[in-house]
């Protein structure tokens, strides 16, 4: 049984462990993090949970346990812990010995497990077997570790000590560490959408501009539940003074949930608040519209991690209260949120452009954040300038800067001279993503840099291309790619057919349209079609890519795609089971198209 006595706040620091004994003190039986887990005789869920006392006192146990080993200030920690109570528990205790908990996602893929462990050089690890056991595999690796804590059974010999160990009774309260705001807090891992994931260095400052941000944006209150699908929103949570429902979908699977279970699960629960992935929403709106579901106790819904099409912002508006709306916070793990849009904001600027071609609109800049769209290029920019920027209506690369913005990726000093612009004593952080400012101020997203496609016509961009195709109704997914491959394919028309010039408004003022060049790719659109709508023979494969072409006609950027292949499941991040791996599916294309 759990006796100690809550600490009181630290005072004078920029640590934010200090906002759980806060919350211990003001809020100490409110339920801080539920979990579901198994069910009783009468099929109901069984639900445990740990009130803001309790996650206090328990974080603080292991926090003692923690430093006792040699686990303090500075020490960079890997933390594989799946989501649930010990990891935010941990997450906690890490924070308030000022260790820097190193958050990876273990479903990256071998190779690219390996090689972010071993580029963050990580002292010590704390981790259930199956972490502990990647350590044996690669070895190399994970050379940097030298200290390790077994969360689990303690009858698995791995590990210098178990996490049972080092949470004894404790008889005062964990000191919480007190750090600057410039301090090295953690490191987050990107999706790695475009490439090996990247670590990002984020200090404490950056985590306390998110929080006000996050109270500022969406008006969160204290006693709020907040269902966190992307399990590391839990930590603003315990800030928010709001309890965290760890809902019941795998974070390595989102978009493979059980839509009953999670609706179960919020109604149990009486959840204000969520935040998740749009591919989770995709199956959990679609059951509840079929099944007739409304969940009135649903305030905001916030979507996030790759775009979200505006089906389900309508659908949304047949599911909550008229109240409530859902929002579309956007950003990167580098820069988070750096603009926001309600759904409502959303439907109103696509009815008000009425044009798929215009892109997604991600709404406006945040608070304390400084946003510019500056021209297109792939090389370093060392330094600010002005000039850079581009006006309202032209496309380019998204670029902001603000107390939330991050400034390196860990021993990647290429990708961060590639990311970060020096502008005085502050940073501008590259994006990755194109997009333009409308006359109003609004950001609209037309897809990542390195996913554009260079035609003799001039680029083609991924978002409005596919939100073109997107319309015909057997279409769930499309993908613009680049391929070099000579052969014309299944699905096309003769090679002499020509692209149209982009809309000018949608160019940046100095592009010129290039060279017919025969080492130019050539545009294909990939679609994954939705269930039981493949073609069941090659005539009513063409039907399909003739009804594609004509969509395509209907606008000038699109009307001189030609190219058209199916694919059965797009390769997806892992994180929001969402971003597409076009860099794959271009490969994929290159490889079979000619065999379509």
């Amino acid at each position: 049984m759990i006796t100690t006595e809550s600490a009181p706040p630290t005072v004078a620091s920029s640590n934010i462990a200090r906002y759980l004994p806060q919350m211990a003190a003001e809020r100490p039986d409110q339920v801080a993090v539920v979990v579901g887990g198994g069910r009783n005789r009468a099929g109901k869920v069984i639900y445990r949970s740990l009130s803001f006392a309790e996650l206090n006192q328990v974080s603080d146990r292991y926090a003692w346990g923690l430093a006792g080993v040699g686990i303090r200030r500075g020490v960079r920690v890997l933390l594989l812990v799946p989501a649930g109570l010990p990891l935010i528990s941990l997450t906690f205790a890490l924070f308030k010995v000022g260790a820097v908990p190193i958050m990876i996602d273990p479903a990256m893929g071998r190779r690219n497990l390996a090689q972010c462990i071993e580029e963050c050089q990580p002292e010590a690890m704390v981790g259930v077997p199956r972490g502990h056991l990647a350590r044996l595999t690669f070895p190399h690796a994970f050379r940097s570790v030298r200290r390790s804590v077994m969360v689990g059974s303690r009858y698995i010999p791995l590990g210098d000590v178990n996490l049972a160990a080092l949470s004894a009774p404790i008889r005062a309260p964990f000191l919480i560490e007190r750090v600057a705001a410039d301090e090295l807090a953690a490191i987050l891992f990107t999706t790695g959408s475009t490439g090996v994931p990247k670590g990002v260095l984020y200090e404490y400052g950056m985590f306390e501009a998110q929080i006000r941000l996050l109270r500022q944006l969406y008006a969160i209150e204290p006693g709020e539940v907040e269902m966190p699908a992307f399990p590391l929103f839990a930590l603003f949570n315990v800030a928010l003074g709001a309890t965290s429902a760890i809902p019941p979908i795998d974070p390595v699977r989102p978009a493979s949930c059980d839509p009953a279970a999670v609706i179960e699960f919020m109604r149990d629960q009486q959840v204000t608040s969520t935040f998740g992935s749009p591919a989770i929403w995709e199956k959990v709106t679609a059951y509840c519209v079929a099944q007739g579901i409304t969940v009135p106790t649903l305030r905001r819904v916030l979507m996030a991690g790759a775009p979200v099409p505006p089906h389900l912002h309508e659908r949304f508006r047949r599911i909550l209260s008229p109240s409530a709306d859902t929002h579309t916070p956007y950003g990167a793990t580098e820069a988070l949120p750096i603009a926001s849009a309600s759904g409502r904001e959303v439907l109103a600027a696509l009815a008000e452009r009425n044009d798929p071609t215009a892109g997604t609109c991600v709404g406006r800049t945040v608070p304390e954040a400084t946003l510019k769209i500056i021209r297109i290029s792939d090389e370093p920019i060392p330094t600010w300038d002005d000039s850079l920027a581009l006006p309202p209506g032209h496309v380019g690369e998204i670029c902001v800067k603000g107390p939330s913005v991050t400034k390196a990726y860990v021993n990647r000093p290429q990708s961060t001279a590639l990311a970060k612009i020096r502008d005085g004593e502050t940073l501008w952080h590259r994006m990755g993503d194109l997009g333009y400012l409308d006359d109003q101020g609004r950001l609209w997203f037309y897809g990542r840099k390195s996913h554009r496609v260079e035609t003799a016509a001039g680029p083609l961009y991924t978002e409005p291309v596919e939100l073109v195709f997107n319309q015909h109704p057997a279409v769930f997914r499309s993908a613009l790619v680049g391929v070099r491959s000579r052969g014309s394919g299944v699905g096309s028309r003769p090679p002499d057919s020509r692209l149209p010039t982009p809309d000018s408004r949608l160019a940046t003022p100095d592009s010129r349209l290039p060279t017919p060049d025969s080492r130019l790719p050539t545009p294909v659109v990939i679609v994954e079609l939705r269930k039981d709508m493949a073609p069941k023979n090659t005539a009513a494969r063409e039907r399909l890519f003739a009804e594609l072409r004509a969509l395509g006609a209907a606008h000038p950027m699109t009307a001189g795609i030609d190219r058209f292949m199916i694919h059965p499941a797009f390769p997806v991040d892992i994180r929001h089971n969402a971003k597409i791996f076009r860099e794959q599916l271009a490969v994929w294309a290159e490889s079979s198209g000619d065999r379509q």
